[in-house]
């Protein structure tokens, strides 16, 4: 039987171990749960020795962020399957079973994730993945279940299992030694897209990803960073152009990153039009950051790995284009190319 960790990532979650922890403790069917402390300043780790005394603690000396905490806790644990799962998602009962079943059978594909619900509203899908993560054709993140901030109510309408082409960092079981093989979460992404980074880079191995929605969970969503925030702004468009520039073929890249800059700064006067001043900032700063202090750093990594993977897997060519301007607001509203 193959070893399974639920690794948990915690930074000052305390009360969401007290919720949700219960639920993955009643849920296991033999899997090691582990919760990653990111040098919490709460009493999380004293509530967990007090409650749940079963569950290992890996302690970290400094808040490493989303990536490097994952990337330093993950050196210590020794396991067929690594599940990341964010704090606050509820799982479901023989959650798990489902995608551990499918990667076993599968052994062509490297990582999965379930069908993620809204936690507040169960009929819905949840914005960090629902029911699998694509990008278009320059590197805009979209969902099968939600595209930009439009979220559909989960009818059974994807409750296939496909191929995707990146696994939600809310909930992702993946191959341990394809993690550490592929390098890990980029420390530098700190949170936000650092998955599909991964997947990308796993992707260029050529492994394949997929949405396994047999297996479903609820996840509450800005957990450790609001949705609302400018930092979680300044995050997405910072590490967007990151993306673009350690994955995208070098031909491609020439002219998709002006073009991306331009949509990107126009993102930034639809903010100020809405009223959104502090995230028309985020955004400037979030540009400006990246071309003097991570440019340069990303395009040597390009030789980290190998690179040239085309963003062709069930894209729109824009999905800003498909969005904005001709409505399509559902995913299975979108010209998916042969």
């Amino acid at each position: 039987m193959p070893s399974v960790a639920v690794v948990i990532l915690n930074y000052n979650g305390k009360a969401y171990l007290q919720q949700f922890v219960p639920s993955l403790i009643a849920h296991n069917s033999g899997y090691e749960i582990i919760i990653a402390d990111n040098a919490s300043t709460d009493d999380s780790l004293d509530f967990l020795a007090q409650n749940h005394p079963e569950i290992r603690i890996i302690r970290l000396l400094e808040n490493h962020g989303f990536a490097g905490g994952y990337n330093h806790a993950l050196k210590q644990v020794k396991s067929d399957y690594y599940i990341l799962l964010n704090s606050d998602v509820e799982v479901t009962p023989s959650w798990l079973d489902p995608m551990l079943d499918f990667l076993e059978r599968h052994q062509n594909y490297a990582a999965c994730q379930p069908k993620i619900l809204a936690y507040h509203n169960q009929d819905t899908f949840e914005y960090s993945g629902a029911a699998g993560g694509f990008l278009d054709a320059l590197g805009y993140p979209y969902c099968r279940g939600r595209i930009f901030q439009d979220l559909e109510v989960d009818k059974g309408q994807y409750d296939n299992t496909i191929d995707i082409f990146w696994a939600s960092g809310a909930c992702m079981m993946i191959r341990a030694h394809i993690y550490h093989q592929a390098g890990g979460l980029d420390q530098d992404f700190f949170a936000h897209m650092e998955e599909i980074d991964l997947c990308w880079r796993i992707h260029s191995s050529s492994q394949k990803i997929a949405c396994v929605p047999q297996s479903s969970v609820y996840h509450v969503g800005g957990g450790t960073l609001a949705a609302v925030s400018p930092r979680k702004t300044f995050l997405n468009f910072r590490n967007g152009l990151s993306l673009i520039i350690k994955n995208l073929p070098g031909t491609q890249l020439l002219w998709k990153l002006p073009l991306r800059l331009l949509l990107d700064q126009l993102a930034a006067l639809k903010f100020l039009l809405d009223g959104k001043p502090k995230h028309f900032l985020a955004v400037y700063q979030a540009i400006w950051h990246f071309v003097l202090n991570r440019m340069v750093g990303d395009i040597r990594k390009r030789g980290q790995s190998p690179v040239g993977v085309s963003v062709n897997l069930r894209h729109s060519k824009s999905i800003v284009l498909d969005y904005f301007l001709k409505g399509r607001k559902k995913f299975s509203d979108l010209v998916v190319p042969k």
